[in-house]
């Protein structure tokens, strides 16, 4: 495998230049430096400040010019620097070679400033005037700089040059630029001189997708085929000779009989890395579309674009019988079940699980000792696509979806035309969970997921999910998202008038042994009924009566069936978590989300809405005078008006 980079890669092509500021304490060669590098002579005089500074692209192998920013290092040009600090896409860090103070105020002053101002990004340390420094004081530049190294590790590379003696100048902006352009720190972790996990991960899919006859090595002729993708060029016999035996001299297992396996591509990139040459592993990585933080670029994901707010995307069959036959590939006893360890690896093509963290963590249903069904797998990648399609698409890559990217999803038809024809082709419902604190709404998202009830529940403060299927009456099955609303968000989510946009059926809890607690319910479903007739975007609502073992206040069966009455929705859902006795309530939620233009709740102010609409559209009187047309609707209006008057008082 070759590490000669051709001219015109992938990185060279995605900037139009890179911006190096220059900074360090005064007198210590930055504009010195600067004008030599642009010029190739040492400039006698030069100003405190040079202007803007373009290095052109010829200067450097990736063809991208630099343009570099030089500073005032007094304390009226703090302002200055800072912000051009925050412009920049690399830092040249100067001290004097001939002024060992320089050097010390890097690490008292100036690498904690650049972490203070919260600037990440690549520094360069360049000590200028190594033709001023005391030849009888000699420094091991390797030996002073590895504890700060050590310490700061943005430092991407540190060198010595002289612009008096052009020594070393226009190679530290190339430095500048490689950092840049080809960043060590997603690659390789400095101190524990490996790859890291990311670049393994990647490295792999890289391998396997490469392994074209899928026998864990890469022969001849694969090897071959990377070479001419990644570098247009093909392999000489004498190099893929040369290749094996370096790989076999440290690693006897990287080569086996077939071919390159796993173990010797991965010593490749890393003696690459360790040699410098960390564009030939960036090349190979951006040919096969990653970007610096070592994902696959979403812009570059087919993904359908328009989507209205009440459309929603769900995994096509053809996703799905792919999902399900990777699932069987990493279950290797055949016991329906993937334990973490299995998951981690069938992952491990992916820049990490998407699972282990918010929302999607503890969403979908496991079994006793913790294992991952079939069911809760599916279920977990429903709610990905629901929430992140983008996202969801790139994982489908990385575990090898090789069918066309655009037939993997299919955009649900919008929920208002359903509404209008009774009707949805949805097979993934996505309900919102309202309802007072302590209503019960933890307990009942866990007891979706077949957990044992428990006495106290942690009050939730990050959006919590979760996603099981639901069997239909006539066999079917459905995808239920139940998503918990804080009742302290509940204001800020319905400030946005497609708040509701995305929710199929919603649901409100309440204690029933509480009368405030349903009072608070009520409020909240009043609320939502508004926001969906005022945003057209109504839901199917349904009224949840908890800890149905519990002695419920007097009156709450005749108040809460009143309230239901009048909103014009199914009566309460009575049900116990504790007692297990949950009343069909997961199924009912689903036949009201399919049942879509049922259930949905009526205010007075929505009726009001209503009948000034009917008024208008009765009161409309068209007469033509001339080629003019009057409307005449004031009956209508005032009709309205008096009725909301009467509302109000």
């Amino acid at each position: 495998m070759s590490g000669n980079s051709p001219e015109g890669t992938t990185a060279s092509s995605r900037r139009s230049t890179v911006r190096v500021v220059v900074v360090g304490d005064h007198a210590t060669g930055k504009s010195s430096l600067i004008a030599a590098a642009a010029s190739d002579i040492f400039p006698e005089n030069v100003p405190l400040v040079l202007p803007i500074t373009l290095l052109p692209a010829d200067y450097f192998p990736d063809g991208i010019p630099v343009t570099i920013i030089d500073t005032p290092s007094s304390l009226e040009g703090k302002a200055k620097v800072e912000k051009e600090l925050k412009r920049a896409d690399a830092i040249v860090l100067t001290y004097a070679c001939d002024q060992p103070e320089t050097l010390t105020r890097l690490q008292n002053f100036w690498l904690p400033e650049i972490r203070r101002l919260k600037v990440k990004i690549p520094v360069i340390v360049v000590g200028c005037k190594l033709d001023l420094r005391d030849e009888h004081y000699p420094i091991n530049l390797e030996l002073v700089m590895g504890p700060i190294m050590q310490q700061f590790r943005e430092i991407e590379t540190c060198i010595e040059c002289s612009a008096a003696n052009l020594v070393q100048v226009v190679e530290v902006f190339y430095y500048a630029q490689k950092a840049v352009l080809h960043p060590t720190a997603p690659l390789f972790d400095q101190e524990s001189q490996t790859l890291q996990p990311r670049c393994i991960r990647a490295l792999k899919r890289i391998f396997l997708l490469c392994d074209q006859d899928m026998d864990s090595a890469l022969n001849d002729h694969e090897l071959n085929e990377f070479q001419v993708k990644c570098f247009n060029a093909p392999l000489q016999p004498s190099e893929i000779v040369d290749v094996k035996r370096v790989v076999r001299e440290k690693i006897p297992d990287g080569v086996n009989r077939l071919g390159l396996t796993l173990k010797g591509f991965l010593y490749l990139h890393a003696l690459f890395i360790e040699k410098g040459r960390l564009e030939t592993t960036w090349t190979v990585l951006r040919e096969f579309g990653y970007n610096d933080d070592l994902e696959l670029k979403k812009d570059n994901l087919p993904f359908p674009s328009g989507k209205a707010p009440d459309q929603s995307v769900e995994l096509t069959s053809e996703a799905v019988e792919f999902l399900k036959g990777i699932f069987r590939l990493f279950d290797p006893n055949k016991d329906g079940a993937l334990q973490d360890s299995e998951l981690d690896e069938l992952f491990s093509t992916a820049p990490e699980s998407p699972w282990n963290k918010p929302p999607y963590m503890d969403s979908a249903e496991r079994t006793e000792f913790g294992e991952l069904k079939l069911s809760g797998f599916l279920s977990q990648w429903a709610l990905m696509t629901l929430l992140d399609p983008p996202q969801s698409l790139a994982y489908l890559i990385y575990l090898g979806y090789t069918g066309d990217p655009a037939t993997a999803f299919c955009v649900t038809r919008k929920r208002s035309l359903d509404f209008k024809r009774q009707h949805t082709q949805r097979h993934v419902f996505h309900c919102f969970v309202f309802g007072p604190k302590n209503a019960g709404k933890s307990a009942f998202l866990t007891s979706f997921l077949g957990r044992p009830f428990q006495s106290k529940y942690n009050l939730t403060n990050n959006q919590c999910y979760t996603v099981n299927t639901v069997d239909q009456l006539r066999g079917t099955k459905k995808t239920l998202i139940l998503h918990e609303i804080q009742e302290d968000d509940v204001k800020k989510l319905l400030s946005s008038k497609e708040s509701l946009a995305a929710c199929d059926v919603a649901v409100f809890l309440y204690d029933s042994s509480d009368e405030y607690s349903l009072k608070r319910a009520s409020e909240l479903l009043m609320h939502v009924a508004m926001q969906g007739e005022d945003s057209e975007y109504c839901v199917p609502c349904l009224l949840i009566a908890t800890k149905d073992d519990l002695h419920p206040y007097p009156t709450s069966l005749k108040d809460s069936e009143m309230i239901c009455l009048t909103m014009k929705i199914d009566a309460p859902i009575r049900i116990s978590v504790k007692e297990k006795d949950m009343n069909d309530v997961f199924m009912r939620i689903v036949n009201a989300a399919e049942r879509c233009h049922l259930s949905v709740p009526e205010t007075e102010h929505g009726r009001n809405k209503k009948h000034y609409q009917q008024l208008l559209n009765r009161s409309l009187v068209f007469a033509s005078v001339g080629s003019a047309v009057v409307v005449v609707a004031f009956a209508a209006y005032r009709a309205y008006a008096s009725r909301k008057s009467n509302s109000v008082s």
